[in-house]
């Protein structure tokens, strides 16, 4: 897993950040272009096709790379994985770190991030566990849950990136004294960052302690999410969260990982049941069109096409 380092050391990258950001034409506050984005030159009709990035070994700007025969993208959402919730034992707080290569990207927004929102691809933040005992899930109280959602909304200003996405693995709960999973740390986290973010994108990958608490003291949070997918590559299972089917994932592959009929066997099923969303995870930079276009024939109707 990734190297945790204190977040403090985050702040002259995020100062940098700031004036690169204002360089290439943004503002250091909100992150948004000084112009708005251009209109991709096709759109296509549902499902959302979602792909996650290993950012350690490859370029998000692969995501970019994929589009169908009439123009439109193959992917509608990039996800950064992944960035971490880590554990300060001095301050006995959870915090948001980068990894080096998570930093790069977001460092290098002008190269890595905003080609893609140019096409018309939204990209969010994956933030994962990280084996230190700090998770969406045992937040000790409300304060620590709004403070937690301003770091993240935060960097999503900052970095002008589309959203969150939360990823309940690899926590270890218990560790460094941490306590075990609280039923109102996740709906407080989740109330807080909407808030923070009314128009921006929260996804759900539907997994761990925090997935199953999704209601508090009378508040359901299940409707602030914009995406719930199935965490299990390969395999087809709904998302058990009260979300409309255009929101939800069911099928979920890995590129290169699953085979090319169940790939399309998961699209076909996604098409017929009516869902709305596709996910894939691990795209990487050599020429994936022969499995991608085994899901764009059942989804759009169309293979897709890989330019280097």
């Amino acid at each position: 897993m990734l190297t945790p380092v204190r977040s403090r050391v985050r702040t002259a990258a995020l100062a940098l950040s700031a004036v690169a950001a204002l360089v290439v034409g943004t503002t250091a506050t909100t992150g948004a272009a000084a112009a708005p984005l251009p209109t991709p030159a096709a759109t296509k009709q549902e499902p959302t096709s979602v792909a996650y990035v290993e950012v350690n070994n490859n370029s998000m700007l692969n995501v970019g790379k994929y589009t169908l025969a009439d123009g439109g993208n193959v992917f509608d959402v990039a996800v950064i994985f992944a960035a971490n919730i880590n554990y300060d034992t001095g301050t006995k707080a959870a915090y948001l770190h980068f990894n080096e290569n998570v930093q790069r990207v977001l460092d290098n927004a002008a190269t890595e991030i905003r080609p893609l929102q140019e096409k018309g691809i939204k990209v969010v933040l994956s933030v994962l566990g990280n084996h230190e005992g700090a998770g969406f899930a045992n937040l000790p109280n409300q304060q620590a849950a709004s403070a937690f959602a301003t770091e993240l909304s935060d960097t999503v200003a900052e970095y002008g990136l589309d959203g969150i996405d939360f990823d309940d693995e690899y926590a270890d709960y218990g560790n460094n004294g941490t306590g075990q999973p609280n039923d109102s740390s996740f709906v407080q986290l989740v109330t807080a960052l909407r808030s923070n973010m009314p128009d921006k994108i929260i996804s759900l990958y539907n997994i761990g302690p925090a997935a199953s608490r999704l209601s508090y003291d009378g508040v359901d949070v299940s409707s602030e999410f914009d995406y719930a997918w199935n965490p299990y590559y390969g395999s087809w299972q709904v998302p058990g969260i009260a979300l409309p089917k255009s929101k939800l994932s069911p099928a979920a592959v890995e590129i290169g990982g699953t085979s090319q009929g169940t790939a399309a066997d998961l699209a076909r099923r996604t098409v017929s049941e009516g869902y709305g969303v596709y996910l894939t995870y691990n795209l990487d930079g050599a020429d994936r069109s022969a499995d991608v276009s085994a899901f764009t024939r059942e989804l759009y109707g169309s293979d897709a096409l890989y330019t280097p």
